[in-house]
């Protein structure tokens, strides 16, 4: 069921409805049809992967429980094995099983030795790389003692399965998220409003933005070949901000979809493509994502503490196992491994934290300095994005030399509506940099409120062809 259609707009009218008016006063009644209205969203796809999530809902409530149970590290450390095996196992197969075994044949094949070895026909279940480390989450921080394990099994099944974040996130840890099933919640209008308005904004970025660039990028990285390199560098441009809008698109929509329940999620983006370097870039970009990696394995490996080269042994570790979480495909570890190496120079140099703030804090617009700083960071940021949208390393820098080449003095004809909302959506966003999201407009006058909400939704059924599904649900 994908949140650009209408088949979401009628389910979530009857889970809002029924979550308010029929179950309001009765807290246990709410998680129940979170949960149930969970499943029939996700099954909604495949039924069959429903399994998947109630094995690891099963084993990771169990594995909590006995944890809990337990004074012996030797006991604990078997269970969380449990854990961390039976989730990154099934993520595992289900989504690297048929890139390991191609590699295999292609190095058995290097040495002249011929291999019996296939790969299967596998699906990818929608969602699986987020709410598998939605839910390693919960157990691990209960290893480390940080959370106590639930004994609500209804609220656990419904957080794992939370439908607004099922299946693109945000990644939400249990500690943030799992409490709020335990407490009543009582109906808020500003936030139903907020959380429309964010839905709006989402819908916009989504519909508009994405899928008008979606059309150019797929058209320009199929002819790359023979298309000028002025051209392919405007598709690389059109390519960050179709993903940029489709995930922090989707983003926009589940937190939105959170508040009309009383939920409050994690912000997953914040206008980063107005970082003035990479660390800040990785600071506003897939926000839960980016904190996971750091808790769970940057941190685990040892940090910023030991020696220099163990330090950034540990930082390149963490980004090419954060590029390859994106996709069975060698393209993301490069992209991975690319944006570990721009943060090195940060790293030696101690100017990661640098820049905390939001740009022009107190002014209209950037310093000279500052739209140096912003630009350098996107053109290093759209040289990866090249990696991560090229079907394979060798298409990728075909690309890149084609770029380089003298067709890049060639005027690009390009589209020029995706160019305008692109220069709309910059605007839009710079003046609103200091909010959660582009919308936050309630302190305008009502009317000026109003005009802008019917442009925007005028805009999204004018751009509305067809129901195009999320970049980030092949992840």
């Amino acid at each position: 069921m994908l949140f650009n259609s209408m088949t979401f707009a009628v389910f979530l009218l009857t889970v809002f409805l029924l979550y308010w008016f029929v179950f309001g006063k009765h807290l246990r009644a709410q998680n129940l049809l979170v949960l149930i209205s969970s499943y029939i969203f996700y099954g909604w796809w495949d039924w069959r992967f429903l399994t998947l999530i109630v094995f690891s809902s099963i084993m990771d409530y169990s594995v909590g429980l006995w944890m809990e149970r337990s004074d012996s590290d030797k006991t604990r450390k078997l269970l969380l094995l449990i854990s961390l095996t039976g989730n990154l196992g099934l993520l595992g197969f289900f989504k690297y099983y048929n890139f390991f075994i191609d590699n295999f044949i292609h190095l058995f094949h290097l040495f002249g030795i011929e291999s019996n070895v296939r790969t299967l026909q596998i699906i990818l279940p929608v969602g699986i790389s987020f709410y598998t480390f939605q839910t390693l989450s919960y157990t691990i921080d209960i290893y480390r003692r940080k959370i106590q394990p639930t004994k609500d099994v209804i609220a656990f099944f419904a957080f794992v399965s939370f439908f607004p974040q099922l299946v693109a996130g945000p990644i939400e840890r249990a500690k943030n998220l799992l409490p709020q099933f335990y407490k009543n919640r009582a109906f808020e209008m500003q936030a139903a409003k907020d959380g429309l308005r964010q839905i709006l904004w989402g819908l916009f970025k989504k519909v508009v933005v994405a899928d008008t660039c979606a059309r150019q990028v797929d058209y320009i990285f199929s002819n790359g070949t023979h298309l000028p390199g002025s051209v392919l560098a405007v598709g690389v441009v059109f390519f960050a901000f179709q993903i940029y809008c489709d995930f922090s698109g989707y983003s926009d929509i589940a937190i939105g979809t959170a508040r009309l329940f009383g939920f409050r999620l994690m912000r997953n983006f914040a206008y980063p493509y107005f970082s003035r370097d990479i660390a800040e870039f990785w600071r506003r970009w897939h926000i839960s994502l980016s904190t996971w990696f750091r808790d769970y394995v940057y941190i685990p490996l040892g940090g910023s503490h030991g020696r220099r080269i163990v330090h950034l042994r540990n930082l390149i570790v963490t980004f090419v196992v954060s590029g390859f979480w994106h996709g069975a495909n060698w393209t993301f570890l490069v992209w991975g491994l690319l944006n570990g190496l721009y943060y090195i120079p940060l790293l030696l140099l101690d100017k990661q934290k640098v820049h905390t703030d939001t740009v022009a804090e107190n002014r209209r617009l950037p310093s000279l300095k500052e739209w140096a700083q912003m630009t350098a960071t996107f053109l290093f940021t759209l040289f990866a994005w090249i990696f991560f949208r090229a079907e394979n390393v060798k298409q990728a820098f075909q690309y890149i030399g084609r770029i380089f080449s003298p067709s890049f003095f060639v005027f690009p004809e390009v589209d020029k509506v995706c160019l305008l909302l692109i220069a709309v959506l910059i605007l839009a966003e710079w003046v609103q940099r200091r909010k959660a999201h582009v919308l936050a407009i309630e302190n305008l006058p009502p009317a000026l409120r109003w005009v802008i909400y019917l442009l925007v939704s005028h805009s999204i059924y004018l751009f509305f062809e067809t129901q195009q599904t999320f970049i980030y649900f092949q992840f």
